[in-house]
């Protein structure tokens, strides 16, 4: 089964992918392991990747659409993929469906989650992360706290706030994901293949154990 995930920013969609991804057996692929995988292989699309990347700027569409069309040639994603962060654009998704129907297969499904501004926001406010950037793991804390406050229950470093956390960017954030997501979500919805998900208790520990679930059910 070939999955995009659709959300806003902080409303769980990268952790729903991966517990989908384990529940699935599919490969979770994001754009941005992509690029990391690319650039540590330092592949020819790695370099121009890192190039932007490394000025700042956006990776263009062009240069993006090569790596996923690299990634999808491989062999682990035969039987479906999991696609978080890609395709951000209707024009992205017309290109994935090209990639995709060149090896006889076609998007399946596109779960969105649909989480109220007011919880995401107040996800993000509590949100901490690992400072070990070789770990990463995400807490909450509110909704999931570490065992320890302050510790990662992982790898025991100590978890930090982004900077960009504060409320303001917050919704100046989710105003951009909305005014952006519409053509997306429009392009789907025509293909008949766009799932809305609104978790039962978007605020519970396990609000992406039922988007998952749901997402499973469907």
């Amino acid at each position: 089964m070939y999955i995009v995930m659709l959300g806003a920013p902080g409303s769980g969609k990268g952790t729903t992918a991966k517990i989908l991804a384990k529940r699935t057996n599919l490969p979770h692929i994001s754009t941005g392991d992509m690029f990391r995988e690319q650039i540590k292989n330092e592949t020819e699309l790695g370099k121009l990747a890192q190039s932007y990347m490394e000025k700042g700027q956006l990776v263009p569409d062009s240069v993006t659409i090569d790596i996923v069309r690299d990634r999808l040639n491989q062999a682990d994603t035969q039987n479906g993929v999991i696609l978080d962060g890609f395709p951000r654009t209707a024009k992205q998704a017309e290109e994935l469906d090209k990639i995709l129907a060149d090896q006889g297969k076609k998007i399946d499904l596109v779960p969105e989650l649909q989480i109220p501004d007011e919880v995401i926001i107040e996800r993000i406010l509590n949100r901490v992360t690992c400072s070990n950037k070789d770990c990463g793991a995400i807490y909450n804390t509110k909704f999931k706290p570490s065992k320890v406050e302050g510790v990662c229950d992982v790898c025991g470093a100590t978890l930090v706030n982004r900077v960009d956390d504060n409320e303001e960017t917050i919704k100046e954030r989710l105003n951009t994901y909305y005014k952006n997501a519409e053509e997306i979500i429009t392009y789907y919805k025509q293909k008949g293949v766009l799932y809305p998900i609104c978790p039962e208790d978007p605020t519970a520990d396990d609000a992406s154990e039922q988007a998952v679930n749901a997402i499973l059910n469907h």
